[in-house]
C-alpha cells in the first residue's frame, strides 16, 4: 500500500483545486514517493456542485436559501450542467484517483485507510468559509491504524487571519499536526500563535511541476490569440474592462463559465470546461484577465501578460503571490491605467520560482523520511 495520503479539495469542481492535487500528488510520485489522493468526499464540500446544491451554513432558510438559488443558476446551464459535471469526474477518475479505494464521506471513514504519512493541503483547507466551519480531517484529527505524521503542505486559511471565534478549535486542531506549512506569508505571525513549532513558507504545488509537465495534461484550444477570462467570484469592473480591452485590442473573450450576459459578438463561453481544457485556454491565450489565486498561477507558469482585480474576501493570497514574484502592478487600480502589455524579466521570475521550488521541496522530502 502506499505510504502517503493527501488530504484536500480533490473533490470541489474547481480548476484549481483540482491541478493543485494534480500538482502535489504528481511531484511525489515523481521523485519516487508511492501517494494517493485520499478519496474524501464529505457532502459540505461536494455538495455545493450538486444540481439542487447544498452547504450547511447558517439555519434551515439559509440552506434553502443556497439550494434555491445554485438550482436557479443550474437551470440556465441546462444539459451543459451534466455535461460539466461528467468532465470533472472523468478528470478526477483519470488523474487524481488512480487508485481503487472506497470513498469516503464522513472523516469516521478515514481511521480504516493505510497510510503511514498524511499531508493535509493545500489550498483553503483551513479557511473556515470554504469549509462550512474548521474540520478537524483537514488537520489529521481522526486514528488511523498506521498513521505516523501529519504534515501541512502550502496550507491556506484565505487571509492572514480567522476570525476571533475561531481561535480556540483552530488552536485544538493545530496540535494533531505535526509539521506546518502555509502558502501566504502573512500567515505565518498569526498561525504561530497556536503552535510550539516553526511555521515555514512554502510554493503552492502546482509551481511543482514545469510548464512542460502541464502541457502533458492540456487539451489545445482551438482558437488562438484571445482575451482569456478567469473569474471565481463576479466582477462588475472586470467584465468593463475586458470588453474595452477586446475593443482595443480587436480581439475575441472566451470565459469558462456564464458569470454574466455580455453583450459583445466576439465572445465564447464554454460552460463544460474541465482542468485540462482550463490549461489550453490559458496556453494559448494572448491575455488573460482574472480574480483567481491559480489564474494568476498559471499566467505566471506559462508567462502571459494578465491583469488582476482583487477578490473581495480572499485578495491577501492574491497580493501574496504577485508582491513574491515582483508582479504587484499587475493589480487593477480604479485611478490608474495599467497597461497590460508589459516587460517583465521572466529570467528573473524563473529563478525566483526554482529558489522557492528548492525549499519546497526540501522541506517535503525532509519530513517524509522514514
Amino acid at each position: 500500500m502506499c505510504n502517503v495520503g493527501i488530504l484536500t479539495f480533490h473533490c470541489a469542481d474547481n480548476f484549481g483545486a483540482m491541478l493543485q492535487a494534480y500538482g502535489l500528488k504528481t511531484y511525489l510520485c515523481g521523485k519516487g514517493i508511492e501517494a494517493d489522493i485520499v478519496p474524501y468526499e464529505p457532502p459540505f464540500m461536494t455538495g455545493r456542485h450538486w444540481w439542487i446544491p447544498y452547504a450547511p451554513v447558517g439555519g434551515v432558510y439559509d440552506i434553502l436559501k443556497f439550494g434555491w438559488n445554485g438550482w436557479r443558476n443550474n437551470l440556465k446551464l441546462g444539459k451543459n450542467f451534466f455535461v460539466r459535471r461528467a468532465n470533472m469526474k472523468r478528470f478526477r477518475k483519470q488523474y487524481l484517483l488512480t487508485h481503487k479505494g472506497k470513498k469516503a464521506f464522513f472523516i469516521n471513514q478515514l481511521k480504516r485507510l493505510p497510510y503511514q504519512y498524511y499531508i493535509v493541503g493545500s489550498d483553503q483547507i483551513w479557511n473556515p468559509d470554504i469549509t462550512c466551519g474548521l474540520r478537524p480531517a483537514y488537520f489529521g484529527f481522526f486514528d488511523g491504524r498506521r498513521k505516523k505524521k501529519v504534515i501541512a503542505y502550502a496550507a491556506s486559511l484565505g487571509s492572514d487571519c480567522l476570525l476571533s471565534k475561531y481561535d480556540r478549535v483552530f488552536e485544538e486542531f493545530l496540535q494533531y499536526v505535526d509539521v506546518i506549512s502555509v502558502r501566504e506569508k502573512t500567515a505565518i505571525s498569526y498561525i504561530k500563535q497556536f503552535c510550539r513549532g516553526e511555521v515555514y513558507e512554502v510554493s503552492d504545488p502546482v509551481f511543482l511541476l514545469k510548464k512542460e509537465d502541464w502541457r502533458k495534461i492540456e487539451k489545445v484550444s482551438d482558437f488562438e490569440g484571445y482575451i482569456f477570462v478567469y473569474m471565481t467570484e463576479y466582477n462588475d469592473k472586470l467584465i468593463e474592462y475586458v470588453k474595452e480591452l477586446a475593443r482595443d485590442k480587436d480581439l475575441m473573450i472566451i470565459m469558462t463559465k456564464s458569470c454574466t450576459d455580455i453583450d459583445e459578438e466576439n465572445v465564447f463561453i464554454d460552460c463544460t470546461a474541465d482542468p485540462s481544457k482550463f490549461l489550453g485556454y490559458i496556453r494559448k491565450a494572448a491575455y488573460v484577465v482574472t480574480n483567481s489565486f491559480h489564474g494568476v498561477a498559471f499566467s505566471i507558469i506559462y508567462q502571459k501578460n494578465f491583469i488582476v482585480f482583487q477578490h473581495s474576501s480572499v485578495g491577501e493570497r492574491i497580493s501574496n503571490i504577485l508582491d513574491f514574484y515582483g508582479l504587484k502592478n499587475r493589480i487593477y487600480q480604479n485611478d490608474k491605467n495599467i497597461e497590460i502589455e508589459f516587460d517583465i524579466n521572466w529570467d528573473q521570475i524563473a529563478r525566483c520560482m526554482e529558489e522557492k521550488k528548492r525549499l519546497s521541496e526540501m522541506f517535503l522530502l525532509q519530513h517524509l523520511k522514514n
